[in-house]
């Protein structure tokens, strides 16, 4: 593992790291997108992640951001 990724396993195990919880319809499938040691990362990599299911031709598309810890499973249908 490289060191900024130890670095993200240790804070999402603490419960410091960000995370977006996306929801689709069609299918109706909860997305757990992270973990982000900062939450502005998280902003600035979110849009890509909502293209790329947007594009896949889910329906609608919500999300939240949230800090805490997250384990698996990480996709949720």
């Amino acid at each position: 593992m490289s060191p900024i990724g130890a670095i993200r396993s240790l804070g999402n195990k603490v419960g410091l790291a960000w995370w977006a919880q996306v929801q689709t319809s069609d299918p109706n499938v909860m997305y757990w997108f992270g973990p982000f040691m900062t939450r502005r990362r998280l902003k600035n990599k979110l849009p890509i992640f909502l293209n790329d299911l947007s594009e896949e031709g889910v329906g609608s598309i919500n999300h939240s951001i949230v800090r805490g810890r997250r384990a698996e499973p990480l996709t949720i249908g």
